[in-house]
């Protein structure tokens, strides 16, 4: 007897499954990837006192040097999320990676300003992808009430990273120089790339919607849960997404809804990375010139980045089941302690503590917002919806460096940099309002509207 082949919903396995062993472990290893990733992009800031007084750089050139890294992560995020859409997410996190541990490790050979600022943009340009291609391998594969909650918790791999940051420079360059912590780094990243070689699944939406390799479904499949009853000759579908039939538009990020979302994510990515990259980048530099010991004022922005990353896990539950407007919550507040600090309110045996706050508020308000950024957007464009947002969002990680240079370099009281900075979390509460209130007016509609008018949009211009 001939066996008709099935049709298979792989949408609705993902969404009426709890996690399994599987997704612990593809978190995990995207865990990792990102702790590497938050260690190799803050460690500059850390470095910067070193590498300032053996090179003899101006607050401009290592402004310059924080923004090389930050325009290639820029550039990266473009190209490495448009090659993760066509090519698959797999291929294209593995090869970053071992990039980006190459290029970090390099670092460590850069004995001018000239070759800091060529190696920090190439090691950006390796790692500009990495982030929104884990996001969007770890969304494929979970339930879609839980795609902010395990976004955030890889997410926490990035703050740890950035959170040791401090502690292994203040370890590692009085004996070996700022050199040994990029060796340190580069052979860490490579050490995590080896293992996602080894062991990173390729998303099965993506397989799902490429259509063309259902063995590797079935197997796939078979790996998250050994007794799901599919056979290569079943016929998989989505039932929650519409197939494109044409590559990858631009314009497919703005049709609907996602007219107004889009935008605002995007203002959101980008007032919440300028606060964060100027805080991690010039953070220490400022507390050390309000005479604070150098020591200390690496332990503080350790602190307030770890402490950050226990806010963002708090956050997470909320964003799931109250929708993306609790990602005003932290900027919120954290707009008036910022204000506090600038005009000089706080006194000094209380400052430490309130730059820690302000710092948490700031890197849990990233947390939020970061974790939003694939649930708007189906498979078909998900790596390419979110690249796009972190690649936005380091114009703001750009201009951060940049500006705390020019604000440092400016004359004004320096403590005036925390007033300044309370524009950018305003910006980010507004946007989180605004996304919430878009949100609010779509809940009826099912999640595939939009991906059907940007189907829609795209034949019209074909």
């Amino acid at each position: 007897m001939i066996i008709q082949p099935r049709t298979v919903d792989v949408a609705a396995l993902i969404n009426g499954r709890r996690l399994s062993a599987f997704n612990y472990r593809l978190i995990v290893l995207s865990w990792l990837i990102t702790v590497f990733d938050g260690f190799d992009m803050i460690m500059v800031g850390f470095t910067a006192p070193y590498m300032r007084d053996e090179l003899g750089l101006s607050k401009a050139m290592l402004g310059n040097v924080f923004s090389a890294g930050l325009f290639g992560m820029m550039l990266g995020g473009f190209l490495l999320s448009y090659i993760g859409d066509r090519v698959g997410r797999r291929p294209t996190v593995v090869a970053a990676a071992v990039a980006f541990g190459i290029l970090t490790a390099a670092v460590a050979l850069a004995g001018s300003y000239q070759a800091l600022v060529a190696l920090r943009f190439f090691d950006g340009l390796a790692l500009g992808g990495i982030l929104p291609l884990a996001w969007a391998l770890n969304i494929e594969f979970v339930p879609s009430r839980m795609r902010s909650t395990v976004v955030t918790v890889i997410m926490v791999g990035f703050s740890l990273g950035a959170a040791v940051a401090g502690p292994m420079t203040n370890w590692i360059a009085p004996h070996h120089g700022w050199q040994g912590v990029y060796l340190a780094g580069g052979i860490g990243s490579l050490c995590c790339a080896a293992a996602l070689w080894v062991w990173l699944p390729e998303s099965i939406r993506f397989l799902v919607l490429k259509g063309d390799r259902p063995r590797l479904v079935s197997r796939t499949l078979h790996r998250i849960d050994p007794n799901i009853d599919v056979t290569a000759a079943d016929h998989f579908v989505l039932s929650d997404e519409i197939k494109l039939e044409h590559n990858f538009r631009v314009g497919q990020l703005f049709h609907g809804d996602l007219r107004l979302i889009t935008p605002m994510l995007w203002f959101g990515y980008f007032a919440s990375s300028l606060a964060i990259y100027f805080a991690v980048s010039w953070g220490p530099i400022v507390v050390e010139e309000l005479n604070f010991p150098r020591h200390t004022a690496a332990l503080v922005a350790s602190t307030g980045s770890l402490l950050g990353a226990m806010a963002g896990l708090l956050l997470m539950r909320f964003t799931d089941s109250r929708g993306p407007g609790s990602v005003a919550v932290y900027p919120a507040i954290c707009v008036p302690v910022l204000l506090a600090l600038g005009f000089g309110l706080v006194p000094r045996e209380g400052f430490l503590a309130m730059v820690i706050l302000a710092t948490l508020l700031i890197s849990g308000g990233h947390f939020g917002v970061l974790s939003i950024a694939g649930i708007f957007y189906p498979s078909a464009m998900r790596a390419s919806g979110a690249g796009w947002a972190t690649s936005m969002a380091k114009f703001g990680a750009i201009l951060g460096p940049i500006a705390g240079a020019a604000v440092l370099s400016s004359g004004i009281p320096i403590i005036r940099s925390y007033a300044l900075l309370a524009l950018f979390p305003a910006i980010l509460c507004l946007s989180g309002i605004g996304i919430a209130a878009v949100v609010r007016g779509r809940a009826a509609a099912p999640a595939v509207d939009a991906l059907a008018v940007a189907a829609a949009g795209s034949g019209k211009r074909s």
